[in-house]
């Protein structure tokens, strides 16, 4: 029996997750939830095989939350199921610990199939999702080209500003802003905000 922690903070999603996954006689969802918090409460309480987890959680963005799974269900395995597709949200998944990533619109069956496929050791990648993978294999320089956004993002950091403060002066949300510094930091090899800078000042990027 797989045991499977569902997160999705829709709960019209998540019911309807919940009901394809209970069709399949091999699968057993041990909990549902709605936000990243609770996801890391129930996969350390519950220990499930398998984590179907939305990248878009209040508060915490998904990726962001991989790391934090890990460590308190170190046997679990994250399939990520969500409606972006972007290289950054794709690549940030798998660098993070994601071993399969669909897009919301799979079928029962290849949501089903992933599962399967992630719990016996592999991995499992939706077309789409292996067609980005591919492309940056391919073309890696690609991923450290900056947008006009992380840009902005970057020199606002570079002059000491806060997530909150950045969101104030971009006009956009702080959990936006902490989206935008994960990409750069991934996209510049970096682990803090500081190597960032440091690394983006290196590259002529500032």
């Amino acid at each position: 029996m797989i045991r499977i922690l569902v997160v999705d903070d829709h709960p019209v999603v998540r019911e309807g997750l919940v009901a394809i996954l209970e069709d399949e006689r091999d699968f057993q969802v041990m909990a549902a939830v709605g936000s990243a918090e609770a996801a890391v409460e129930a996969a350390g309480r519950g220990r499930p095989d398998i984590i179907l987890l939305d990248l878009e959680l209040p508060h915490v963005v998904g990726v962001d939350a991989i790391p934090r799974l890990a460590a308190v269900s170190p046997g679990a395995r994250v399939v990520v199921l969500t409606a972006y597709d972007t290289e950054e949200r794709v690549l940030g998944a798998l660098r993070a610990g994601a071993c399969g990533y669909l897009l919301k619109g799979a079928t029962a069956e290849e949501i089903g199939r992933a599962i399967r496929a992630v719990h016996a050791g592999g991995s499992y990648l939706s077309a789409r999702i292996a067609a980005t993978v591919l492309t940056q294999v391919r073309d890696p320089a690609r991923t450290t080209v900056l947008t006009r956004r992380e840009r902005m993002v970057l020199r606002l950091v570079a002059d000491g500003l806060s997530s909150k403060a950045i969101a104030r002066r971009l006009e956009i949300t702080e959990r936006t802003v902490k989206f935008h510094v994960g990409s750069i930091l991934n996209k510049l090899g970096a682990g803090t905000r500081a190597q960032a800078v440091a690394e983006a000042a290196r590259r002529g990027l500032l």
